[in-house]
């Protein structure tokens, strides 16, 4: 194991320093604190950005995911992205295998997390979002053509509150389960040109505004005319007058089959237990790090 003790944006022991190495890394940290970007901190493939056993901030800007693959980020906190195109988890292009898992995200100028332009094979779990206008944006444009690869898993994740995109989806292929979305400000979920979203199981409380999917009309620029995209709601619980609003039925004989593309996926039945215990246990999380650490860098962020 390197002890690495980072308490700077940038140079030797940073977080960001440890993020550009080449080779495969899992990266923890000695002690809690904030780490402030002044600017994107680019991620390499291969590294695991683990926060457990601390309380880690990332704040001014945050992660970029470009051309990598096979990299996990882990029970961190990100709060306070200013300046333009400025994401907590940006996604692009061509990025894949990427697991975000049990982190909080809120208040930053742009999303919260973007996967675009030909990013796939992604995963979020156990995420909370909060303080937000848009959440989560997945396929870049109508001019993307090429995001009809896209393939994203969002399950056990907790949309407190946010204003819209949970998720907005544009040609790709989302499957949404045991999530939580409550008092959005537009929409819940957005299927716009050509996207297919399975919706199973997932809880929508709606506050004032109460359609929960958004029909979108788009064209693509390979296309002829518009179309908006299809959602596949089977065994969602909808609350507080919250309306599902199918366009032209179901749309389930035009959206992919799970069981395609994984044939298990742990899910259990929508109820006001599950709500109750996604407003508990997404987020960062107060656990310990693994006991097994070989192989690890130990890093340390301070204010």
């Amino acid at each position: 194991m390197t002890n690495l003790v980072p308490h700077a944006d940038d140079g030797c022991g940073s977080l960001r320093e440890g993020c550009r190495r080449a080779k495969p890394l899992w990266i923890i940290f000695a002690v809690s604190g904030t780490i402030r970007l002044s600017s994107p901190l680019r991620v390499s493939s291969y590294k695991t950005i683990d926060g457990r056993g601390q309380k880690i901030k990332l704040t001014g800007k945050g992660l970029q995911l470009r051309e990598c693959e096979h990299v996990i980020i882990c029970n961190l906190q990100f709060e306070g992205g200013t300046g333009p195109d400025a994401d907590a988890i940006q996604i692009k292009p061509k990025s894949r295998h990427i697991w975000i898992d049990r982190c909080s995200l809120s208040n930053f100028s742009d999303g919260l997390i973007d996967i675009t332009r030909e990013s796939t094979d992604i995963t979020v779990s156990r995420c909370r979002l909060s303080n937000h206008d848009k959440a989560m944006l997945i396929g870049a444009g109508c001019n993307d053509c090429n995001d009809r690869c896209i393939r994203v898993t969002i399950h056990h994740c907790f949309f407190n509150g946010t204003r819209q995109r949970h998720p907005r989806v544009r040609f790709g292929k989302v499957h949404l389960y045991n999530n939580y979305t409550r008092n959005w400000g537009i929409y819940a979920v957005c299927a716009s040109v050509e996207s297919q979203i399975v919706s199973q199981c997932n809880i929508y409380e709606a506050g004032q505004k109460k359609v929960v999917f958004k029909y979108l009309t788009e064209k693509a620029a390979d296309r002829d005319h518009g179309s908006s995209g299809f959602v596949k709601s089977e065994g969602d619980l909808f609350l507080n007058g919250a309306q599902p609003c199918p366009a032209n039925g179901s749309g389930g004989e035009r959206v992919f089959k799970v069981q395609d593309h994984y044939p298990k996926w742990t899910m259990e039945r929508a109820s006001v237990a599950l709500k109750e215990a996604l407003q508990v246990c997404t987020g960062w999380q107060a656990v310990p790090i693994p006991a097994d650490k070989s192989g690890a860098i130990r890093g340390a962020a301070a204010t």
